[in-house]
């Protein structure tokens, strides 16, 4: 009979502790699932969080190509306004330069001027 209780009483042991096991088992996934589940709902608030810094991130590269096309426009003016800037000089120039030699033409047709005076002042 010794034999049968200790058989039994090693059965009964297996079992305990299969149960046991099963059980620690069960118990470990519902804790990870409950460890996931928080997970997610903490993810689930980064997610809106996140999507604004996105959003933010691209308004300022909108802004930043917008700030970038609006220098290139301005500069595209400025190259045009100095060209423009340097035409004029040049007829300004030329026109100073006849209007000096109209001065000059006149100094000579003047029977008052002697060479080196300069015409007096009008008013």
């Amino acid at each position: 009979m010794s034999t049968t209780i200790v058989i039994v009483i090693i059965v009964v042991a297996v079992v305990v502790i299969g149960l046991m096991a099963w059980m620690l088992m069960r118990r470990r996934r519902e804790h990870q699932r409950v460890e996931a589940h928080d997970i997610r709902d903490r993810a689930a608030q980064e997610e809106f969080e996140v999507g604004q810094r996105e959003a933010r991130a691209q308004e300022v590269a909108a802004r930043s190509r917008a700030a970038k096309a609006e220098g290139e426009a301005k500069a595209a003016q400025a190259q045009q306004l100095a060209q423009q800037a340097h035409e004029q000089a040049s007829e300004a120039a030329d026109s100073r330069t006849e209007l000096d030699k109209e001065w000059e033409r006149a100094d000579k047709l003047d029977p008052d001027m002697k060479s080196g005076d300069k015409p007096p002042a009008e008013n």
